[in-house]
This record gives C-alpha cells, sequence and structure tokens, in this order.
C-alpha cells in the first residue's frame, strides 16, 4: 500500500502546468516564442517556408509576411505566432504592427506594449499557408527580421524559425504613406452625385434597382472605386434620412463584428466618422484618421457624403478581401444616432471592395423572411378563404358526387384546411430560424401569430374527435369548430396587415393596406351576392302553394342558382388568385 502512496506523490511532484493555445491567445508566449506545452520543440528542420514581398523598405512601408507549408512537403500546420525583430539586436523588437489580411483565420497581439505587434493564429484548424501584412514604424531599425513559431501537432513545433531580413533603404528621411495629407474638415458638396460609369468605372448598389441619385429623391445609392496607384477606396453614400446614412462591410449577413462608416446630420452639415459595430449594438465610432478627402452635401432631406480609405488600414478590414455591403439610414438626435429604421439593404453576394466594378443587387428582406411572407398568404389569402367559401356555400351543389369515400365539398374543404396547417406551420418556423430565437422588434405581429398557430392545431384535433352527424353532442362541436375558425381567420387577417408593415418584409406603405383591403371586401362580395341568391329562391318557394308548380319552379331554380354558382367559384377563384400573385410579386422584388 505505502508504495503505491510513494509512486503517486513522486509522480504528482513531477506534473507540470500545461497550457492549451488553441484560440491563438498566446500572449504569454511573445517574447521567447515558446509555446507553453511542456515538451521540447522539434529537433527536425521545420517544413515550412517563410518569404516577403521586398527586401528593402521605407519607414510606413507595407510589407507582406507569408507563411506556408514548403512544396517539397505535404503536411499542415495549426499555430503560429510571427514577429519582428531588429536583426542587429534580436532581443529588441523592431516596433511597427501588423495588418490582417484574412480575419479568419489570424488575428492580432499585444506583444509587449505595442498594439498589433504579433500575429497568431485563431483556431486549431489545419492550415497550409497564412500571410500577414507588417506595417514599418517611422523610426525603423536598419535591419529587421521576421520570426516565426509554428506549431504542427500539440508536441511538435518550432521555436523562432529565422525568416528573411529586410533592409532600410539609405537616405530615407521621411515616412512614405498611402495617403495625401488629410483635409482639416469635410467640404461641401456642389452637385449630386451621380449614377454614370456604373458597372463599367465603379461598382454601386442602389435601391430601387436601377435609380438615379442625380434626379431621383427616393434613390439610395452606394459606389466605390480603388484608385490608379492601387492605394485607396472613394466612397460615395447617398439617400433620404432624416438624421444619417450608413454603409458597412460584414462577413456574412447578420449585423455585429463590422466595418461601419456614417454620414450624420447634425443639423448644418455631414460628420462623417468611421465606426465599429460590435454584436448587435450601438456602433463604437473610432477617429477621422482612418479617413480622408470628406466630402458631404444636404439637399431636400438627401444625405450624401463621399470618403476615402486606404485599401489595407491599421484596426480596420482589409478592403482586398470580400464582404457583404450593409446601407442603412435612420434618425439623429444631436450627433446620437438611433436604430436603422428600416431593414438594411444588404447585397446579395460577398463583394471584393477593389475587385472589378459592377453593378450590384441587394435587398432589405431576408429569403427566409420572404418565403414566410409567401406561405403564410397562401395558406390564408387563398386556401383557408377558399376552403371556408365552399363549406359555406356548396354543401348542396354537388349531392351524388363523392371522393374517396366522401362527399365532394368536404373532401375540397378538409384537404386545403389540412394543407394550410402545414403551410403555416412551415412559414411560423421559419423566422424563428433566422432570428435565431424571438424577435424583439417586430411588435404584436409575432405575437398575435403564435396564437394563430395555436388555432390551426386545434382544429384539427377537434375535426378529428368530432361526434357522429346525429350525435347529442355535434351542435357543441359545430359551435366550437366554427369559432375557432372564424377567429383564427380573423386573427391571420390582423397578422397580414402588421406582417406587411415589418421591417424585415416592408411592403409598399399605402399599396398593402389598400390590396388587403380590396382582398377582403372581395370575398365579402362574393358571400352577400350567394346570400342574396339564396335567401331570393326561399322567398319565391314561400310564395307558391301549388306543389306541382312549387316542383317544377325548384328544378328550374336549382339549375339555375346551380350555374351561377359555379361561375361565381370560377370567379372567386380567380380574383383570390389575382391577389396573391400580386402579393408574392411584391415580395419577390423586395
Amino acid at each position: 500500500m505505502w508504495p503505491s502512496y510513494f509512486l503517486l506523490a513522486a509522480v504528482t511532484g513531477n506534473m507540470h502546468l500545461v497550457k492549451g493555445y488553441s484560440n491563438g491567445k498566446v500572449t504569454a508566449a511573445c517574447g521567447d516564442m515558446v509555446p507553453q506545452h511542456g515538451y521540447e520543440p522539434s529537433p527536425d528542420p521545420p517544413p515550412y517556408s517563410i518569404t516577403v514581398d521586398k527586401s528593402t523598405f521605407s519607414p510606413g512601408d507595407n510589407i507582406t509576411v507569408f507563411l506556408k507549408v514548403a512544396s517539397s512537403h505535404s503536411t499542415f500546420f495549426k499555430g503560429f505566432l510571427i514577429e519582428t525583430w531588429d536583426a542587429g539586436s534580436p532581443e529588441v523588437p523592431a516596433g511597427g504592427f501588423f495588418i490582417l489580411t484574412d480575419p479568419h483565420q489570424s488575428q492580432l497581439l499585444k506583444c509587449g506594449q505595442a498594439e498589433g505587434s504579433g500575429v497568431s493564429h485563431k483556431s486549431s484548424a489545419k492550415k497550409t499557408h497564412i500571410q500577414a501584412v507588417w506595417q514599418s514604424p517611422k523610426n525603423p531599425p536598419q535591419r529587421v527580421q521576421f520570426l516565426v513559431t509554428v506549431v504542427h501537432e500539440y508536441k511538435v513545433y518550432w521555436v523562432r524559425i529565422a525568416g528573411p531580413v529586410v533592409s532600410l533603404r539609405e537616405g530615407t528621411a521621411l515616412p512614405v504613406t498611402a495617403v495625401p495629407a488629410q483635409t482639416t474638415s469635410p467640404t461641401a458638396l456642389s452637385a449630386p452625385f451621380s449614377s454614370e460609369g456604373c458597372s463599367h468605372g465603379k461598382s454601386c448598389l442602389r435601391d430601387p434597382v436601377g435609380c438615379q441619385p442625380e434626379s431621383d429623391p427616393h434613390c439610395f445609392f452606394l459606389s466605390f472605386t480603388t484608385d490608379e496607384a492601387g492605394w485607396s477606396v472613394m466612397f460615395e453614400l447617398s439617400g433620404p434620412a432624416e438624421g444619417y446614412i450608413s454603409l458597412a462591410l460584414s462577413l456574412d449577413k447578420w449585423m455585429g463584428n463590422d466595418d461601419a462608416y456614417l454620414c450624420i446630420n447634425d443639423g448644418s452639415s455631414i460628420i462623417i466618422r468611421p465606426a465599429y459595430v460590435p454584436g448587435r449594438t450601438h456602433p463604437e465610432l473610432a477617429t477621422e484618421k482612418d479617413i480622408w478627402g470628406q466630402a458631404w452635401r444636404l439637399a431636400d432631406g438627401v444625405i450624401q457624403c463621399r470618403f476615402h480609405r486606404n485599401i489595407i488600414q491599421p484596426n480596420r478590414f482589409n478592403l482586398n478581401q470580400s464582404y457583404f455591403l450593409f446601407l442603412a439610414h435612420g434618425r439623429s438626435d444631436q450627433g446620437f444616432i438611433h436604430r436603422h429604421d428600416r431593414q438594411p439593404l444588404i447585397s446579395t453576394n460577398q463583394i471584393v471592395i477593389t475587385g472589378h466594378p459592377q453593378d450590384l443587387s441587394g435587398s432589405r428582406s431576408p429569403l427566409l423572411i420572404k418565403f414566410h411572407g409567401m406561405l403564410m398568404l397562401t395558406a390564408w389569402m387563398w386556401m383557408v378563404s377558399t376552403a371556408i367559401f365552399i363549406a359555406r356555400h356548396y354543401k348542396h351543389l354537388w349531392p351524388n358526387t363523392n371522393l374517396l369515400g366522401q362527399r365532394l365539398w368536404f373532401q375540397l374543404h378538409r384537404t386545403m384546411m389540412v394543407l394550410a396547417v402545414v403551410l403555416t406551420g412551415a412559414a411560423f418556423a421559419l423566422p424563428f430560424i433566422y432570428r435565431r430565437g424571438w424577435s424583439k422588434h417586430a411588435g404584436s405581429h409575432p405575437y398575435i401569430g403564435c396564437a394563430v398557430m395555436a388555432l390551426c392545431v386545434i382544429q384539427p384535433i377537434m375535426a378529428m374527435l368530432r361526434p357522429a352527424p346525429e350525435a347529442p353532442r355535434r351542435i357543441i362541436f359545430n359551435w366550437l369548430h366554427f369559432g375557432a375558425g372564424t377567429a383564427g381567420q380573423i386573427l391571420a387577417v390582423v397578422c397580414m396587415f402588421l406582417g406587411a408593415s415589418q421591417q424585415a418584409l416592408l411592403l409598399a406603405s399605402l399599396w398593402s393596406p389598400a390590396m388587403l383591403t380590396g382582398w377582403l371586401c372581395w370575398i365579402a362580395l362574393a358571400d352577400m351576392l350567394l346570400l342574396i341568391q339564396s335567401s331570393r329562391l326561399r322567398s319565391r318557394g314561400n310564395k307558391s302553394d301549388d306543389k306541382d308548380i312549387l316542383f317544377a319552379q325548384s328544378e328550374r331554380q336549382y339549375g339555375e342558382n346551380s350555374q351561377l354558382k359555379k361561375m361565381v367559384l370560377v370567379v372567386f377563384l380567380i380574383g383570390n388568385t389575382g391577389f396573391l400573385a400580386a402579393f408574392i410579386n411584391a415580395i419577390r422584388s423586395l
């Protein structure tokens, strides 16, 4: 027994603290660049190569560093750390800072006192190459060397692999910069922006599609073009807004962790500021030094602003990469911006900012929300209204026609209602999938929608448990079935009116209520026509006392009524289809 305790104590006493840094937060390794893995570095030659794009530099120059698997090896690496050092004094940092070219795979570190003085991996995913840009400080050493630590596996790594040495050019006195001298304040534009040159001279994103900012006061417009030297990009933003318009570069179609630029109306001029959006929160404004060449125009409620930005800029997205473009607008109060009034216009695809000019497309409505609206309208505007119309007026139209053992009207009614429940359930799930939870800005629409969904589930359950037609409790089922169905239809109509004004599916403000009202009037008119016809036939029958005459009149009236009902049903279906097609086309074009 005692030998076991001694063995356990000996093993415990010789254990070392082992830390894993698969997320790349390896600030503790800065300096000696040794991973705290508890193992010795590999003695084998490293199967990786480190190269740079230039051998000499001036203060302020950008040097691209490449780390990749050597061509003679088929391997990978999971982690890395890149730092710059004074080649004349290997223990002295060279200064300057790194700029990320691929924020998906790499991240900046603060080694010592300098932000961005190191670059490391962002995850333990397998990699075969990586690159970063180092910007030289104003007073660099004469010779700079890049050192790299590379981790193949947890136990297999190489420390401070010597990379190329780059030398300061002789006679260099002033730093080379990619931007011209910055203006002290934005200048006023003498004329509005123009859409001329879109797709062949500059890239443009417009809402509505093809609108012209120089003549259309309702046009939202974004254009960008790279200068001839390939150093910077000029952005132009225009749109009707009370307080601000903004541009954001995003890695996905969700707002958050985005590179943003705002043009804010302060009453007499436009303030142009870069910003960063940390999650779904208020943007954090940055200093104006990140942009230059600012100009603005404010006329007839339209905000227009222009600014330039370096393609590679510290602490901002690299414009050589591809991003989704967000174009938003909203209110501001004494420089404080409020949440955007409408869903942002989002480019359909990711765009390389410095790529070839093109006329871009975008939408303010996410695809899942579009499908939500289309499915709900199909279920309630067409299927439910038609099923109820048939059950109310066509029970006696085909007395001898059966389908699968049931009367024709009942099979039509039941089939349409079942399809409507299925479509409603599918449509109900889509906003939750898109929002990844409950929407806090949709008002009462989702609450009423949940009530509609609950009634949709209750109705088929009641139908399956309904008593026989001759049962005494059948009257109770009939009233409950009628009440739940009517309540569901009323709430669904309310949801349609509310849904047409949602930010994620904002239809024309005057058009959509008018069209919905027209659809309700269309249903009421068809109902009224058939009710009046039925009442007229009953009135004629009550006035006749002669049985033979009554029988002949009934036969003739039944035939006339049957033909009229069939015509009304066909016209009703055509009208319902027309209203539905108009809404689907409007949603599709958003």
